[in-house]
Parts: C-alpha cells; structure tokens; sequence
C-alpha cells in the first residue's frame, strides 16, 4: 500500500522517464476508426461490385466496349462512397482532439494536468465526480461512487474506498479520490468494451437492411440465369458469342439497383454536413435514419429545457441559532465537499471557502441518496440535499413549497447532533433552504410547441423534485406540464413502466428507472430518443434508439450518444428530427425509379429463359436509363427537405411503388414483341420501339415522383424526359436502335396513351383503398 507521503509526492520525473522507456504508458491507441485502407477495401469488395465488374470482363473480352459505360457509375459510386467515408471519419477525429479528456495527477509534489495518454504506472491521479477514469488504478485515499455503467450495464452505484479498484472506462458519479494507476494501455480491463461504447452501439438501419435483402436476392438469381441467357443465346439461337454475352449482360446489369446504394450514402452525409452547419455532431451517420421514425422524446430538464447555468437566487435560514454563523458553517461544508456538480458550483459561486470547522467524517453526494453530509467537530453532522430525502413533510418550510411553485430548484441544508450514520438517518433539524434558479432556454417555448405539432410526444424527465420540474415545464410551455408524478415514491419496476403511460413529467428519477422509462415506451413500439447531460443519463442514453448528448455534459454522455449538440442548444432538436424525416421520405420516394428497372428485368429474363428469346435491351441502353431517368433526378430530390412522419416500412413502399410501372414494361415488351411479328416490324424497329416505349413508361415514374409540382420539379420532369429522347436521338448508333418511323410512331404513341390512362386508374384506385383504410381507422 502506497503511504500518504508517497501519495502526496507522486513519481519523480525521472521515473516518469524510466517508464515510458520501458513501455509502462498509457499510449495505446484504440484506434476505432476505419484506416483509409480499410474504408477502399469496404467500398470496393462488395458484391454489387464484383457482380458489375465479372459482366463488365465478359463484355470486354467479346470487345462490346461501347456497353461498358455502366462501369463510370459503379466508379463514381466507389469514389463518393470512399471520399464522404474518409470525410466523415476525419470530421469525427477532429472532435476527438477538440473533446480530449486530460487528468490531474501528483508528480514531485505536485500537481499537474496532463492527456490521458501521458499517464503511466504507479502515477497517483486525483479523481473527481463526474471524471471518467483513464486507467486501472486503485484507490489509496478518499471515497467515491463509481458508475460501471459502460462496462457492466448495472447502474447501481459501487462505493469505493482505499484499496479498491478503479475500473477504465468507468464514472464516478460522487465523491474525489486519490489512486495509482496499476495498468496501462493494452492491459487495462474490458478495453474492447470501452471502445465499443465510444464508438456507439450498431445502429439497424432500414436502408442498408433493404439493399442487403435485394443483394442477396439478385446474387442468387444472377449467376444461374446469365448462364441460362447466354447458353440459350450461344447455341439455341445461334446468336454467336458477342450478341449472346451483351444480351445476357443487359438482363443481369439491369437487376443491380447500382445508384441506389450511392444515393442513399449521399443523403446520410448531406444530412450529416447539415447539421455540422449547425453545430450539430453525428458520430454515427445512419443514426439520421433512426431519428426519422422518432416518435417519442425524452428531455432532461437540466441543460436541455433550462441552461444549465445554475445560479442561487436566495437563501432563507430557518434556525435562529445558526444565522450568524451560517455562512462559516455552509463555507466549511463548501471546504470539505468532493462535489462538483453544477448545482455546487452555484453554491460555491455564492458563498466563501471557510476553513472554521474541521471535518470528521465525508459522504458525499450521491445521485441515488440525493444527498451528501459531513460531520465537524464543533456543530455536529451537516446534511446538504433534497428536501423530501432528509425531513418529514411537518419539517418543510412554506418557503419551500413558494419556490418550488416558482419552478426553482430547492435544495435544503440541515445539522443533526449525532456522528453520520448512511445506514441509519437520524432527526435533522432544517438550517436554511437554497433557492436555485436555472433559466429557461430562449424559444423553448416555440420548440416545444412545434415539436408536439409534428406528432412528437414529450417527456420530461428529472432528478429534481417534480412540482419544480413541472413548473419549469409550464413556463417553458409544455403540454401536460400539470401531469407529474415523483418517482422516489414507486417502489416496483411494473409502477414505473404502468406510470409512463399515465404522466408527462417525470421527478426524482434514479438512473435505472430512467433506462426503465426508455424501456416500456420501446417495448410498446414507440423510437425513442432521449436527451442527456450528466452521467445519470448514461443507461437511458445507451438504451433509447437515438441518443443525443450537450457538449457543455460529462464526457461519458458525449462518448456514447449517437449526436452531440456542440452548442448544447436544444432549440436545434426540430433541425435533427426533421433531417431524418427528409433523407428516409426523399430515397423512399425515389427508391421506386431505381427499383422498376431491378423488377421488370428479373422477369424479362425468367420470359426470355422459358421462351429462349434475346433479352431486348443491350448495357448501354440500360446505362442511359440508369444516368439521365435514375440518377440525375433522384440526385436532385433527394435534397428537398420534407418534415412529414415516416410511414410504412421503406422495402415493401418502394417496391409496391415500382411494381406497377414494372410490369407495364413487361406488358409493352410482349405486346410490342407479338405487334412486330404480326405486322412483320424489322428488329430494329421493334428494339427502338421497345426502348422508346420503356423510356415513357420510366419517365411516368419520374412524374409521380415529382407529384406535387413545383418550379424545381417542373423543371426536372421536363428536362428528363426531353433530356433522354434527344439523348436516345442523338446517339442511336452506340445505343443500336433506330429512329421512330410512320409505322412505329404511331403505335408509340397509342401504347403511350394507354399506358398514361391505366398509370393514371391504377393511382386513383389506390388513392381509393387508402383513403377507406384511413376512414376505417
């Protein structure tokens, strides 16, 4: 065991030296993030890409390098992809540096602040509440709580004391001690773990799920039906071996939604660039996602509705004995107290340091007691806390109940006589009650107002008492301010879940029923996102689907949540919710050009497999309907911003939405097909008419997607579909087919209308069904 003088002196320099020659450092670098080489080789190893890249050496081989074109989109995918990855992962890094955590220690008598990573073994460090710790180490003087939160999931807080050990990765929650560090870097315990929750738990994402599905999907059917295409084409057909590669290619590329992907990478980092404009960090970019299906929002009153900048308004002693000397009896306590939570640091703004009394015994705050008490030798046991916690309801002053009604946060001081017992609470007689105001943010009001408007549901939830927190709330404009209970009153886990259903504001909150609280509202399907700030917010941040901590808290809060309010502002919540709900609406509203092409080749080429007919279309064919009808409109509205709630789920709507215009390719294809042997049409009249008439039928969904009009809108409709048939004209060499002629315009024309006419029916018959399912519920 280190001796106190030990302790006070600390390693020399030279042993600090001698140390980290001998690698005893805590330099280790959890080195989360992805390497440049490892973001290429995920961008580039994918199966979309080996899929594209084996048609595109069948194609080469039988030199159709004309229809090799497809391969700038899969190359512009792979570089987007690589530069908004390596963007996102330096914009993270940066954060880390301005955020970087550094540690008081002793060394030759002194104390110095220096980085987590200069630390090394046998340092003595100073620990205070609130202080994540750095390193192993083992306490050598003084006492404290310690929150093993991120390591274990417990919430319940661990007392340490001299000879117990101090786990990395862990809060104290009250409390100061002095410890020496006993591991370091790679050695210390539960390092994966730790990491792990800086990075963030994994985040589900529906997009990505989704591609995923029809990736599978694509590459179990691709292989056997190339072969198939091609073999038919090669000696069924005759067709020799070029024409049966760039037939089979055209049917395979055509299954591969390749912009999808990409679109839906450049939405989540648009939003991401967004919201860093707006001071707004997102450590994790798919967590965008998760926030558009955000229905429930769980506020913490301090630092999120208030400011957090706690300031004394008025202090009332109630014992005439004590009033003169209250302030040398208040400043000892200051004196002896290990608290440094924004609460004490308002009360050590207001008073003096005393050195009057000289402490006995020290307990400090903690968040589940709700309070802290220290014995002097002269006056007794003084005890500093909530109200409720350490007098009956006959010992309240009316003071009291006047400023919890104003909404201030009331904490009160009392002394005993008897030496402190945690175990057993003696009679305290009340000394003085301090009167703690916290401002309402400016345009809380108009934030939560319009929040409630967009279908959010709100919870307040606190550890002060819940008559304050409900009056904060009513001056902040809450609805259901009136509807509060005190949760220090519940006793079983079912109250408090069967409570979330029954109140708004929620006081005296403990850590575990606050991850209690973000539970029921999950398991009753409702996406939670919660906000936070201390590290009493830690277990509900880790548990609600969308975290998002105020750069101004402890750092475990910063650490684990998926965003960070760098100006710890929470009127800028609506700009996150809503950046959410525009990324998820826009790519599921465009997602069906993307998919029509993915559908009606999949069963074009199960027909041509069955019939042992030439897939129509060729790869670059294929490659102009990807660029000017997928991309380049889709690029633009994704966007748009859209505030609407998420509905449905994003797979089964974009391909219900593309289905329709899907198989009406497939009905034009075989009519055209049956129309071109009746009336004896040459191939290429019959590949032109196909084409043009597949162009129509793609810019319908373009239509709808820009459905309600506007001037951006108008002007992509009218440049896409202009923009392809000039294209499709003046190119018609490389494309291989032809213009429309006085047999073929004709008909284009007819089929067009009729196409418009059963779109237009099959739309209004929709129209139809969910206007009744909407009457019915």
């Amino acid at each position: 065991m280190t001796n106190k003088f030990e302790q006070r002196q600390g390693l020399t320099q030279s042993e600090v030296e001698q140390r980290k020659q001998q690698g005893l450092q805590n330099n280790y670098e959890e080195n989360v993030a992805k390497s440049t080489k490892d973001i290429i080789y995920d961008n580039v190893m994918t199966l979309f890409n080996f899929l594209n890249f084996a048609i595109a050496i069948c194609l080469f081989f039988v030199g159709a390098y004309s229809n090799l074109a497809f391969l700038a989109i899969i190359i512009v995918n792979m570089v987007m992809g690589i530069y908004q990855e390596i963007h996102a992962r330096n914009l993270v890094q940066k954060l880390s540096i301005v955020a970087k955590e550094s540690v008081r220690v002793i060394r030759d008598g002194q104390e110095h602040d220096i980085d987590t990573k200069e630390l090394v073994m046998d340092d003595i460090v100073v620990i205070s509440a609130g202080e994540q710790v750095p390193s192993d180490m083992e306490v050598i003087e003084g006492q404290a709580e310690a929150n093993e939160a991120l390591l274990t999931g417990e919430s319940d807080l661990i007392e340490k004391h001299a000879g117990d050990v101090l786990l990395s990765g862990s809060f104290l929650a009250s409390g100061q001690v002095y410890a020496k560090v006993i591991h370091v870097g790679a050695d210390n315990y539960a390092v994966k773990i730790t990491a792990e929750a800086k990075v963030h738990k994994p985040i589900q994402s529906e997009l990505i799920n989704s591609i995923r599905k029809v990736s599978k999907f694509t590459s179990v059917v691709i292989i056997p039906l190339g072969i198939i295409l091609f073999l038919e084409g090669f000696l069924i057909r005759d067709a020799g071996m070029k024409s049966s590669v760039v037939a089979s290619a055209a049917a395979l590329l055509g299954m591969l939604p390749k912009g999808l992907v990409l679109l839906i990478s450049i939405a989540l980092t648009t939003g991401v660039v967004k919201l860093a404009k707006k001071r707004i960090l997102v450590q994790d970019m798919y967590s965008i996602e998760t926030l558009a299906h955000v229905d429930t929002l769980c506020l913490d009153k301090t630092g999120t509705i208030t400011e957090g900048k706690m300031k004394v308004q008025k202090v009332t002693v109630l014992h005439p004995e004590y009033q003169e000397n209250f302030p040398q009896i208040i400043g000892s306590y200051l004196a002896e107290s290990t608290d440094n939570n924004i609460t004490m640091q308002a009360i050590r703004d207001y008073f003096e340091v005393s050195n009057r009394y000289g402490a006995v015994k020290n307990l400090a705050f903690s968040s589940e007691r709700k309070w802290g008490a220290i014995e002097f030798n002269e006056v007794g046991t003084v005890y500093l806390g909530a109200p409720e916690k350490l007098f009956s309801k006959e010992q309240m002053p009316n003071e009291l109940f006047i400023a919890q009604e104003n909404g201030y946060r009331v904490l009160m001081m009392g002394i005993a006589n008897s030496p402190l017992n945690e175990e057993e609470m003696p009679y305290i007689t009340p000394l003085a009650v301090l009167e703690i105001d916290d401002p309402i943010r400016q345009n809380a009001n108009e934030t939560l107002a319009y929040l409630r408007e967009e279908g959010i549901d709100l919870k307040v939830i606190s550890g002060d008492n819940p008559v304050t927190v409900s009056n904060i709330a009513r001056r902040a404009g809450l609805y259901g301010y009136e509807s509060y209970i005190d949760l220090s009153t519940v006793q079983t886990e079912a109250q408090v879940r069967k409570a979330v259903h029954e109140y708004t504001v929620f006081g005296r909150v403990t850590p575990q029923q606050k991850r209690i609280i973000v539970r029921e509202l999950k398991d009753n399907d409702h996406v939670v996102a919660m906000t936070g700030d201390g590290v009493n917010d830690v277990l509900a941040l880790r548990e609600a689907d969308s975290s998002i901590a105020m750069a101004e808290g402890d750092g475990a809060t910063r650490q684990i949540s998926n965003l960070v309010l760098l100006d710890s502002d929470f009127t800028t919540l609506p700009d996150v919710l809503f950046e959410g709900r525009r990324v998820v609406n826009n790519v599921t509203k465009v997602a069906s050009i993307f998919f029509i092409k993915t559908i009606y080749s999949f069963i074009l080429s199960l027909v041509c497999a069955f019939t042992a007919v030439a897939f129509p279309f060729i790869p670059i064919q294929i490659t102009l309907i990807d660029l000017a009808i997928e991309g380049y409109p889709a690029f633009f509205l994704s966007f748009e911003s859209d505030k609407r709630k998420v509905k449905g789920k994003f797979l089964p709507t974009a391909l219900k939405n593309a289905s329709v215009n899907a198989l009406l390719v497939v009905v034009n294809i075989i009519a055209v097909y049956l129309l071109g042997q009746k009336q004896d049409l040459s191939q290429m009249d019959t590949t032109t008419l196909m084409y043009y008439l597949l162009i129509g039928i793609s810019c319908m969904a373009v239509v709808r997607a820009c459905l309600p009009f506007n001037p951006l809108r108008i002007f992509l409709t009218v440049t896409t579909i202009g923009g392809i048939y000039v294209a499709a004209m003046l190119f018609h060499h490389i494309l291989e087919i032809n213009f429309l002629t006085q047999q073929t315009l004709p008909l284009f024309i007819i089929i067009m209308v009729i196409n418009i006419i059963v779109r237009i029916f099959i739309g209004l018959f929709q129209l139809k069904r969910v206007g009744k399912t909407l009457r019915e519920l």
